[in-house]
């Protein structure tokens, strides 16, 4: 399967989690940032092969090996980031790109030897879950910093925005994976929280809150 297969299949699954079943071509060429005639000749070459069901007019949406091949892909990616940052000291804004190279190696050997290298994450460097070898993703019981009330210690472990402008925000707060958070106030009109991140008190919006995944400590 081309890389270009793979990054069809991964496109879909991540936009039938948001909007549901059915895709319309317009919707994936937004995606993929593509022409619509270009998804219409792509989904009829996943059609053949069986990985994808598409209907003219009806839209698409990935049969079960489509599904499966799509988790595959996100694992690793989503292992390859975990290694970028863990392993080899990247920041969390810089990893992206360069897994989406790295998500198309082909050794399941490979992926399975650095699964245990990295002992078995749960979750990528943005907290997002990691599934298993089988596809199944785990539970994650993080919660948001937004329903976090006042006086509680909290840790940084992931954000729902992973994009480049959001974290390069947390990067220039110096608001990182593992911080120490402690919500001082919320204030009730806009929902922003004065908090305390590694020692020194910031305020912060709603916006920024709701983005970011913590645990209780």
């Amino acid at each position: 399967m081309s890389q270009a297969e793979e990054n069809y299949l991964k496109a879909i699954y991540t936009l039938q989690t948001e909007f549901g079943k059915s895709l319309s071509t317009n919707i994936i060429a937004a995606k993929i940032d593509t022409k619509a005639s270009s998804v219409t000749d792509m989904l009829k070459k996943l059609s053949l092969k069986k990985l994808v069901i598409y209907k003219k007019y009806q839209g698409a949406h990935l049969t079960k090996k489509g599904n499966d091949l799509a988790i595959k892909v996100i694992r690793k990616h989503r292992l390859w980031e975990t290694f970028l940052v863990n392993k080899l000291d990247f920041n969390w804004n810089e990893v992206h790109d360069i897994a989406e190279q790295l998500e198309h190696i082909k050794s399941d050997v490979l992926m399975a030897k650095l699964d245990a290298f990295l002992g078995h994450p749960k979750q990528d460097p943005h907290g997002t879950p990691i599934p298993n070898r089988e596809g199944v993703f785990p539970e994650i019981e993080n919660d948001y910093l937004s329903n976090i009330p006042t006086d509680t210690l909290c840790i940084l472990v992931g954000v729902k925005n992973s994009s480049d402008v959001f974290l390069n925000y947390l990067n220039s707060k110096n608001i990182a994976l593992n911080s120490t958070i402690k919500v001082l106030s919320v204030e009730p009109f806009d929902k922003s929280m004065l908090v305390e991140i590694n020692n020194k008190q910031l305020l912060i919006t709603g916006e920024v809150a709701i983005n970011l995944q913590v645990i209780k400590q």
